[in-house]
């Protein structure tokens, strides 16, 4: 997967807007950030609670890491690009877009 490929999935989420953080693209529902991309570095890095955080470490390391310290104990997780398949990124995001969207946004919307 490319970084192109990652914000496209991630603009066709519900109320999602791009902006910028600290020097790269950020996407966010509700004002609240849920995914980060690195495009340099082919990597992107999603919100996920700390259950599905756990499961995809297991389901997928190569793929799925932790963020540092205690953004990762928290659920930031990082996902290489470029080892990625459409679906398992896709998956991620709609888990993260639930873990920060407001709530009348996660009831109008079902995945």
């Amino acid at each position: 997967m490319q970084p192109k490929e990652f914000s496209t999935i991630a603009l066709a989420l519900p109320h999602v807007t791009e902006k910028s953080h600290m020097g790269h693209p950020d996407f966010r529902v509700g004002g609240k950030i849920f995914a980060t991309l690195w495009p340099v570095e082919k990597r992107a890095v999603v919100k996920l609670t700390p259950g599905d955080q756990a499961l995809r470490l297991d389901m997928e390391p190569d793929v799925f890491y932790p963020a540092n310290g205690a953004w990762g104990k928290s659920g930031w997780t990082n996902i290489m690009l470029e080892r990625a398949e459409e679906s398992s990124v896709a998956s991620a995001l709609q888990a993260a877009w639930l873990c920060v969207a407001p709530q009348k946004l996660k009831r109008a919307f079902k995945f």
